[in-house]
């Protein structure tokens, strides 16, 4: 019985994909601690966790994207309009604090997310041909904005560049905010009534309009959430990084969408959460931190993401068929 009961158990917490993916984090790790032990130095965890702090918002804000049955393929763009708009600002106005900066960032990213939840919920417009749209026209006002030219460490103001260097408690800001945007999504996913809207849209939404639930509201309400978490990652990725540059963040959606694969979200919406995201975040930047320790060269780094994503999609398709599978058989017993 003991042992019947303790396979039981093992198989419900593996069945989850949180779980399973803490298992290949240990997996991933011995090896590459092996080969090199000062992979696992504090330094070096503060170095991936604070990596992937940027990536972290972002995923978050594509997640809620996906868990309603959609996609965004414009973070990158918006990602790069408000970073360089927030480098703008910071060179002319020196004055402006880094507080209002990201608050500006956050601004712009709400005003660019408002624009794909309205193309998508009242133009009737799919999301990855609105978004698909959007990410070429965010792209090229970045370059109408800046005229072409970059903005550069040495034109900003070292209180912007040392905001997400700056720590509390040993742990940097830029984690901090990330910490902080990760409690309140997981809130607000759980807790509240359009957080449960969401995932019913995704999951059935005609089930959900006979309940009184407004999609378009809600289609709205995650365009708004992506907008504006990408947003801040603008702001924040140019303080960071120290350089507004046209071209940063190109192909940043793809790992975001990587990331909610990873953990589990449901491609087709209405299955997911924030714990998973987080985890699947992690697992990308141990992956792409482990790289040049196993001497395999950065250029094969968005092959080996491709390929996760890919693995990972087959994985959650063959966890539905037997989920469906299992659900048949119950109805027909």
């Amino acid at each position: 019985m003991p042992d019947h009961s303790f396979a039981s158990f093992a198989k419900k917490a593996f069945a989850r994909r949180e779980s399973t993916l803490i298992l290949l984090l240990f997996v991933l790790l011995v090896p590459i601690s092996v080969r090199s032990p000062q992979f696992l130095s504090m330094k070096n965890i503060s170095t991936i966790l604070n990596d992937m702090a940027i990536l972290s918002i972002v995923a978050i804000g594509e997640f809620y994207v996906i868990l309603s049955g959609g996609i965004d393929l414009s973070v990158g763009s918006i990602i790069a309009f408000s970073g360089m708009a927030c480098g703008m600002v910071n060179e002319s106005y020196p004055q402006v604090s880094p507080a209002l900066l990201l608050l500006l960032g956050i601004v712009i990213g709400l005003a660019m997310g408002l624009v794909n939840g309205i193309l998508v919920a009242y133009g009737k417009i799919p999301p990855i041909i609105t978004t698909l749209g959007t990410v070429n026209i965010y792209r090229g006002m970045t370059f109408l904005l800046s005229k072409g030219t970059w903005v550069t460490a040495h034109e900003m103001t070292p209180a912007y560049i040392a905001l997400p260097r700056t720590t509390f408690l040993g742990i940097s800001i830029l984690l901090w905010i990330a910490f902080f945007v990760i409690a309140l999504c997981y809130y607000f996913s759980r807790f509240t009534r359009t957080g449960r809207e969401i995932y019913a849209i995704g999951g059935n939404p005609t089930a959900a309009k006979f309940v009184g639930v407004d999609e378009n509201r809600v289609r709205v309400v995650v365009f708004l959430v992506s907008g504006a978490l990408c947003g801040l990652a603008g702001a924040l990725w140019t303080a960071r990084y120290a350089s507004a540059v046209n071209e940063m963040a190109t192909g940043f959606e793809m790992q975001a969408v990587a990331a909610c694969v990873l953990g589990g979200v449901n491609f087709s919406g209405g299955a997911g959460g924030i714990i998973g995201v987080v985890l699947g975040t992690l697992f990308l930047g141990v992956v792409t931190n482990a790289l040049p320790v196993i001497y395999l060269s950065v250029f094969w780094q968005t092959c080996v993401q491709g390929l996760i994503i890919l693995l990972a999609l087959t994985l959650n398709t063959l966890s539905d068929q037997h989920k469906n599978k299992k659900l048949l058989a119950q109805r027909r017993g």
